[in-house]
């Protein structure tokens, strides 16, 4: 429907051709774009094809300002399957306010998310590991300078804060060291050692191997007889993935990440240190874990098998020991018993979701941590018509006024 601009009262009111149209129609330009900022993005996306002035309101200067004012939105959950990791099929997102899957603007290539925060989420290229930064509602994007040659292969990669701020941590377990890029400054510091904190163990950890001699492979009998390594087998995506707890300034930043052995590790990045966490389960022991940030808190999810069935359960470590605060009913978790699954998980809020996937099943489930309360989610099909299996996921909060 074309549109023409015009004069009322002082200000500028653009109306739709139609003779005779009420309502939102006639609204001056500031109204109309605080009606639409307090849409769902999804909502306003969809809607914005009525006529040309709404779909011009995404440039609005007003309209994004009008966005900025509303508290709070419902995250989406950027999805990606083995296909989107080798560029076969277009990233998905679950959007929780509607229930539903939805597009997301396709990564910059040949790049694929290694964090996500707020509203951004960050990319990396595999070859040569050029780092941008996007928004995924609008596909507005920033390539970040290289940052500066430190020792140590890439480790970890946390995302956080506004102005944001994106943390490289490099090394291997115990000599870690770590750079980071303020947005304000569009500048990288310099990269400092990180000193190691002495861990919260468990007296029989150092039998295991655990706090002495970093990071080394241990190997071991399955219940099977296959010989298993400890070493960690991730996706491209999830190979430097890592979860950011802080306070609401973005002070006190601790990122969690998983060291190759599948040790959780505690980086405390405003002072310098690190630590290991004590294993929730022996190092011979089978079952695949991931880390997960919701409500200010940090959870690692353990998938494991015991007593001929199959278990989910969520922990935190307070108190100097593991606590259980949520675990997936019995009769959820069981369909995932003798299927070598493996689990990532992304949080938001107080929700989580849970990714299981194998070569025999797979789902993505919702965990209300709080109430413990679990729901699966509806499968996402494919280009295919089949059901996607995701190897990977970030949260984001979906707002069209955020900058990179």
């Amino acid at each position: 429907m074309a549109a023409v601009v015009g004069k009322c009262g002082g200000g500028k009111k653009r109306k739709c051709e139609r003779e005779g149209e009420g309502g939102l129609g006639e609204l001056h330009d500031d109204v109309l774009e605080r009606v639409l900022s307090r849409l769902p993005p999804a909502s306003y996306f969809r809607l914005r094809g009525v006529c040309r002035r709404w779909s011009e309101a995404a440039a609005s200067p007003t309209f994004l300002a009008a966005c900025g004012r509303v508290p709070a939105r419902d995250p989406w959950f950027l999805m990606l399957s083995e296909g989107q990791e080798q560029r076969q099929c277009p990233a998905v997102a679950f959007d929780a306010g509607e229930g539903a899957w939805a597009r997301c603007q396709a990564a910059p290539e040949p790049m694929l998310p290694v964090a996500a925060a707020g509203g951004r989420v960050l990319y990396r290229a595999a070859d040569t590991g050029a780092l941008t930064v996007a928004n995924p509602l609008t596909g507005a994007s920033r390539v970040l300078p290289a940052p500066p040659a430190a020792a140590g292969a890439l480790h970890a990669v946390a995302l956080y804060g506004s102005p944001y701020r994106v943390v490289l941590i490099m090394g291997e377990l115990p000599d870690l060291s770590m750079t980071a890029f303020d947005s304000s400054k569009n500048a990288w510091e310099d990269a400092v050692a990180l000193s190691r904190k002495p861990d919260a163990s468990s007296p029989d950890r150092e039998a295991e191997g655990g706090i002495g001699g970093g990071d080394e492979t241990v190997y071991f009998l399955s219940k099977s007889g296959d010989v298993m390594a400890t070493n960690m087998q991730r996706s491209a995506s999830r190979q430097y993935s890592s979860v950011v707890t802080c306070g609401g300034d973005g002070s006190e930043a601790v990122a969690y990440f998983l060291s190759h052995s599948g040790a959780v590790v505690a980086c405390d990045m405003a002072r310098r240190g690190f630590s290991e966490l004590p294993r929730i389960l022996p190092v011979y022991f089978e079952y695949s874990i991931d880390v997960v940030a919701c409500g200010g808190r940090a959870y690692v999810v353990v998938l494991s098998e015991l007593l001929d069935t199959a278990s989910l359960r969520m922990w935190e470590f307070a108190g100097g020991a593991w606590r259980q605060v949520a675990a997936m009913p019995p009769a959820m978790s069981h369909a995932f018993y003798g299927k070598k699954a493996d689990v990532n998980c992304v949080g938001h809020g107080d929700r989580v979701m849970v990714c299981v996937s194998s070569s025999e099943a797979n789902g993505c489930f919702m965990c209300d941590v709080p109430n413990n309360r679990w729901e699966e989610l509806p499968r996402c099909a494919g280009v295919d018509g089949e059901a996607m299996d995701f190897v990977a996921a970030f949260s984001f909060e979906p707002r069209m006024e955020i900058a990179v």
